[in-house]
């Protein structure tokens, strides 16, 4: 067993578990100031719901163990995995503990179900995002975990059963690029963010500039934090500490920083002036696009991708004023576009395989199948289980609620406490 892949897992796990905290920060700052609590309790309630639930059956749903060379089902469970209590031996020859894949594969699953909590921010009860998140969970984001990430330990060996990367490649000859969850985390979330949006509805007041970001530094601190797990989250899903992972941290470098600059540039011709949210979300648009693609890109095709996120990021985000929904901290127009643009760009300059370097658009067609895949059956789903939700117990908060803030009718505290009241 190799110590130095295992330090290495375990390390991502613990930087991409970071993300989490580092997105609170992140969407806290972008609402307003009675609603900071309410935003930042959304991170901190999926981190303890999903850690659990990935502990006793979620980690059973996403890695079933397979016969090498043999695609799952869509949807399986291994039941000798609930509670994880098989995987506490390595098997023989296995090239890092299983359970240091379960830690790392766990904080995908947290950050992933977090995500999805910007589209609702200023309006929704936690106790039904609780609900939401635990269905939405168990019956969308493990099963597509699997589609995408199912590599696992079977008698020592790696089993190889997602059907997006290993069955496509069996009818296609080629299977979909998806390196650290480009379809399984953003694609997913962002489709899940748009089905509740349109399920809690708008805001009280919504239009464009009535909702102005409550604390930018918030912003940019919450940025930083996700950057640095980043590099957890895209070298770390190489699980070795090699060339490859290399290139992934080069790569999650490069886009990024790129985006960075082109939202600013946007930012500046379409308004005037380059913003520090603004720059906060270009770098968050290009982690987003080049997390499918950091293993199969060149440096120079990275920067190309998050110039690229960064433009067409910055435009999409207008998207909800025109089209009528509200999304309120952009999930939709960074996490579902920006995925969107990462795993299709794919199909043009993936390494060996994309539109440049052999010539056929057999990558594009998987790529393509895959992101919408996921796109559709995450929507449908996070769509009827918050109908579902806002039906029954009800979803949102009351308008007046909203209008004086939720922070204290939600959860009985103040974000800023202003004046010593003893």
């Amino acid at each position: 067993m190799d110590q130095g892949n295992t330090a290495f897992i375990l390390i991502g796990a613990a930087l991409v578990l970071l993300m989490t905290p580092g997105l609170a920060f992140f969407y806290g700052g972008l609402v307003k100031a009675k609603s900071v609590i309410s935003m930042m309790m959304m991170s901190f309630g999926a981190m303890g719901l999903i850690g659990v639930l990935w502990v006793l059956y979620g980690y059973a749903i996403a890695f079933p163990a397979t016969d090498v060379g043999v695609t799952n089902a869509p949807w399986t469970i291994d039941w000798n995995e609930l509670g994880l209590a098989s995987l506490l031996e390595a098997p023989e020859g296995a090239a890092y503990p299983p359970l240091a894949f379960v830690a790392f594969q766990a904080t995908f699953a947290i950050i992933t179900v977090a995500l999805v909590s910007g589209a609702i921010a200023d309006r929704a009860k936690f106790g039904s995002w609780m609900i939401f998140a635990f269905l939405w969970s168990t019956i969308v984001y493990f099963p597509v975990a699997s589609w995408v990430f199912n590599f696992g330990l079977a008698d020592g060996a790696f089993s190889y059963g997602g059907w997006i990367t290993h069955g496509l490649q069996d009818v296609f000859g080629v299977g979909a690029i998806d390196f650290a969850g480009g379809t399984a985390v953003h694609i997913n979330a962002g489709a899940a963010a748009l089905a509740l949006a349109l399920v809690l509805g708008k805001r009280v007041g919504f239009q464009k500039g009535a909702h102005v970001p409550h604390n930018p530094p918030f912003v940019l601190l919450g940025a930083g934090l996700l950057w640095f797990g980043w590099f957890g989250f895209n070298a770390g899903s190489e699980l070795a500490a090699d060339n490859t992972a290399s290139l992934a941290f080069v790569n999650t470098l490069a886009a990024p920083a790129a985006a960075l600059l082109s939202w600013l540039i946007v930012e500046k011709i379409r308004d005037g002036k380059p913003t520090s949210v603004g720059a906060a979300s270009g770098a968050v648009a290009g982690l987003v696009a080049i997390t499918p693609a950091c293993g199969s890109l060149t440096p120079f095709w990275a920067i190309v991708l998050g110039l690229l996120a960064g433009v067409v990021c910055a435009l999409a985000v207008d998207l909800k004023f025109k089209l009528g929904f509200d999304d309120s901290l952009d999930v939709v127009g960074v996490h579902l576009v920006g995925g969107l643009i990462g795993t299709l760009y794919l199909g043009f300059f993936a390494n060996g395989t994309g539109l440049i370097y052999s010539g056929q658009f057999t990558q594009l067609l998987v790529q393509a199948i895959a992101a919408f895949t996921v796109l559709i059956y995450s929507f449908v789903l996070a769509f009827v289980i918050g109908f579902a939700i806002e039906k029954t117990i009800g979803f949102r908060v009351k308008n007046e609620d909203e209008i004086a803030g939720i922070d204290t009718v939600v959860h009985g505290e103040e974000g800023y406490v202003l004046t010593d009241a003893r």
